[in-house]
Parts: C-alpha cells; sequence; structure tokens
C-alpha cells in the first residue's frame, strides 16, 4: 500500500486539528511546494508542530488499522521530507507489534539521506538503478551497495521505471531495452520490482521531448490496458520471477561479484548463496550485436583450477562447456541480449568410467 501522509483541503483533520499544518501569515494552511511546482491540492503536515505527538499517535493509529486488515508492506512517500525522528519512532512502534511489516522508502535523494532512512529502520529503499544504464556505472554503484558497509544497513530494490519515472533509456521501439532492464533489475538484486503493465506493455513515449515522465500517466487519467498483446514482457518476467524463487543467490545481496570484459557496452557479475551460483552477462547496447571477452573470478563462482564448467542458461536452456579464466560471449538484442547462467561444477567426466558414458554435471 501507498503510504502518503499528507491531506487533501478537505480532509476532516484540516477542521478538527488546524494545529498540525503550517500556516501562511495571513493564517490561511500552506499548501505544498516544489518550486516551481506547486501542490495547492496537498497540505503537508508539521511533523515538529507544537501538539506533534499528538500527530504521531494519529498517524501511528492509521497505519496499524491498515496492517490490521492484511497490509504488510508499505511503500513510503517520500520519506525524506519528514523527519528523522518520526519514521524512526513509527516504524518501531509498528514492528514491535508486527515485527513482518515491510517498509520501502521512496527516496531519490542524496545517498547520505537515503543510508540514513536505511539506518532508522526501513526494510528497503529505492536505488539510483533506474539511472544506471551504463557497465561502468552498474559496476561502480553496486559494489558500493554490496562490497562496503553500507550493505550492513541499506537493502536496495531496483525498479527499472516507477509511475513517476519513465527514464530516457526506456524512451526507445527497441525491445531489447526493456528485456535487458528487466533481467538487470531481477538478478542484481535480491529484491526488484517494476511499474507494470506500462512496463509489460513497453509503453515508451514521454510528456515531452526531454521529459522523463509517462505521457499517459494513470496519475492523471483512466488507462484501459491491453494485457493480451502479444509482445507483452510478461512470458520473460514470469520466468525471471521463477529463476529467483529456484535459486537462493539472486535471494540475497550477499555473494555479489563483479567480472571484468573487455568490451565497454557488456557487463557481467555473478552472485553465490552456497552452492547455488548465477553469472550475468548482459548487453547494454540495445541496437547493436556486442561481443566480449569475460575474465572471470573463478573463486567466485566457486570453480577451482582451470579444468572444464558448464554455464547452463536458465533463460534459454542452451548449455555450454567453459574452460578457465577466459570465455567469450555474443550477445544479439534481437535474440538473447544477456545471458543469466547458472554455474555448473564437473562432477565425473566419461574417464572416470570403464564405459565410455557422457559427461555428468553437477546442480551443485
Amino acid at each position: 500500500m501507498d503510504l502518503a501522509f499528507q491531506c487533501s483541503p478537505d480532509h476532516p483533520y484540516v477542521k478538527q486539528h488546524p494545529e498540525w499544518f503550517r500556516h501562511r501569515p495571513d493564517g490561511t494552511i500552506q499548501y505544498a511546494e516544489n518550486p516551481p511546482k506547486k501542490y495547492q491540492d496537498i497540505y503537508p503536515f508539521d511533523f515538529e508542530c507544537e501538539n506533534h505527538q499528538a500527530l504521531w499517535n494519529e498517524l501511528l493509529r492509521v497505519t496499524l488499522h491498515w496492517v490490521s486488515h492484511g497490509i504488510r508492506a508499505f511503500r513510503v512517500d517520500n520519506p525524506h521530507t519528514k523527519p528523522f525522528p518520526f519514521w524512526e519512532w513509527l516504524i518501531g512502534e509498528v514492528k514491535a507489534r508486527h515485527p513482518d511489516v515491510l517498509f520501502l522508502a521512496e527516496a531519490f535523494t542524496r545517498p547520505k539521506v537515503m543510508y540514513r532512512l536505511g539506518k532508522l529502520g526501513f526494510t528497503q529503499s529505492y536505488t539510483y538503478f533506474t539511472w544506471r544504464n551504463k557497465p561502468w556505472s552498474i559496476k561502480q554503484y553496486y559494489s558500493e551497495l554490496f562490497k562496503t558497509n553500507v550493505a550492513d544497513f541499506f537493502r536496495p530494490n531496483a525498479w527499472p521505471n516507477t509511475p513517476d519515472i519513465l527514464p530516457e533509456y526506456l524512451q526507445t521501439d527497441v525491445r531489447a531495452a526493456h528485456i535487458v532492464r528487466a533481467i538487470l533489475a531481477a538478478t542484481l538484486c535480491a529484491n526488484y520490482g517494476i511499474y507494470g503493465p506500462a512496463f509489460e506493455l513497453m509503453i515508451n513515449k514521454p510528456v515531452a521531448p526531454g521529459k522523463e515522465e509517462y505521457l499517459h500517466s494513470e496519475k492523471y487519467e483512466a488507462y484501459t490496458w491491453n494485457l493480451d498483446r502479444e509482445n507483452s514482457l510478461v512470458e520473460l518476467i514470469t520466468r525471471l520471477n521463477q529463476i529467483r524463487k529456484e535459486n537462493p543467490a539472486l535471494q540475497h545481496d550477499r555473494g555479489f561479484q563483479i567480472h571484468e570484459t573487455n568490451n565497454e557496452k557488456v557487463v557481467c557479475f555473478s552472485k553465490k548463496r552456497g552452492s547455488s551460483v548465477i553469472l550475468v552477462a548482459a548487453n547494454t547496447d540495445p541496437l547493436n550485436t556486442q561481443w566480449a571477452n569475460i575474465n572471470l573470478d573463478l573463486t567466485a563462482l566457486g570453480v577451482e583450477g582451470d579444468g572444464p564448467f558448464q554455464v547452463h542458461d536458465l533463460l534459454s536452456n542452451d548449455r555450454y562447456e567453459w574452460r578457465g579464466y577466459w570465455n567469450t560471449v555474443g550477445l544479439d538484442p534481437g535474440t538473447n541480449p544477456a545471458h543469466v547462467f547458472a554455474v555448473r561444477k564437473k562432477a565425473r567426466s566419461e574417464h572416470d568410467f570403464d564405459l565410455r558414458l557422457t559427461d555428468i554435471w553437477s546442480e551443485n
């Protein structure tokens, strides 16, 4: 459920508790502003008003009301615009009663502020994934999230689009752009989401050139989606979710490792959880086929020595035998813009038997 702590001008709180709002010098209640935008239909609360504890208690009551009706996940609107002590108190009060309730911080703001919200108790947070499209920026950003102390308190959630944001990368008729972003979102983070069916149907028209907002936004109009369109991405998204469910490596953010390539358009990384090892190679160029030599960190993959091992593409079901540190991928945006490999160790070969048998690969 979307949790937006603000009021419309005709909300009962406005008349019953005017002291919960900021006022202008003329006595009128101050509406929301984000210059040059004016939101005259929104009255923000004054979380630090003189009678703030009564306001906080009421907002806790509202939150617990929805929890009592079965809501267990809240997407919190712009938490960085409210005082940190309020969130620390509210989340603590809710979790003391219901430890399983999740709070997702919708906070596209400075990294230090996003990290502070994580420390205060937010279960998950939006990230800059929406704008991290180039391999170097993906490597830099996710190395920070997963390979530093940030991983101790920040739980990232990758969204390729949102109801508010249609990134420039997706403003194209090229199907591969949406496919690659879906694959990266589903495999980089233990948590991901999409604004669908706009994403599933690859809606790509911005409100104006240079703007990152949908032309036909459900924020402003009722929209009927044709979910049965033949070019829908629902089959891909269903398969990605199945892969995530079957592979523990994709359910955690530990065990992340970048693997260097000799092509600046191709990003490669792996995630490992116990015997579950996933290796992803993605072409971030939606228009052209890209080839890359990958310098694999075999230790991160759990592969010993320079012996052969198998990579099983869980999207296409193709299998390849690789050997050693250097291996090659060719990624065609029209057919397979990305690989999601499960790494299989060599268990036995035909030389281990008196009879000539086919190779056997370990699922571990």
